[in-house]
């Protein structure tokens, strides 16, 4: 299996002596093929403003995003079952307990109770079949 480049934010290619860098300060969250287009997503804490968070890490568009797990309404998680992010057509992120729905791209309300809060995106990348958070 290939490869995968480690690209910045604008979609250039990190040289190796920064991706390697990259990747050393950053945090595994799972394999890449643990994270399938639009379904299940991989959960997992993150130490944030020193106490321990809730987060999750999802693909759409073949790329994987990563939030805390907190919808922008109230702050309760969003999955109604362990890893269960999306809703029925797999177009949005949808809080299981009030219905606000979020873009998966970008984690932008677009409809439901949020009222224009979205969620709190990580910035996370994909290299060597390793999907990580970066530190």
């Amino acid at each position: 299996m290939a490869e995968k480049e480690r690209l910045t934010e604008s979609g250039e290619r990190l040289p190796p002596d920064e991706e390697r860098s990259a990747t050393a300060a950053a945090h595994l969250i799972c394999a890449g093929r643990d994270l399938a287009e639009r379904g299940d997503g991989v959960r997992f804490e993150i130490e944030r403003d020193g106490e321990i968070a809730a987060a999750f890490a999802i693909r759409c568009g073949g790329r994987a995003y990563a939030y805390l797990n907190r919808c922008g309404h109230i702050a309760m998680e969003l999955d109604w079952k362990q890893g269960k992010f999306f809703d029925a057509d797999g177009e949005y992120l949808i809080c299981s307990t009030h219905g606000a729905l979020f873009k998966p791209e970008n984690g932008a309300c677009r409809g439901g109770p949020c009222g224009g809060a979205g969620l709190v995106a990580l910035e996370v990348f994909e290299v060597d079949g390793g999907v990580y958070l970066k530190g």
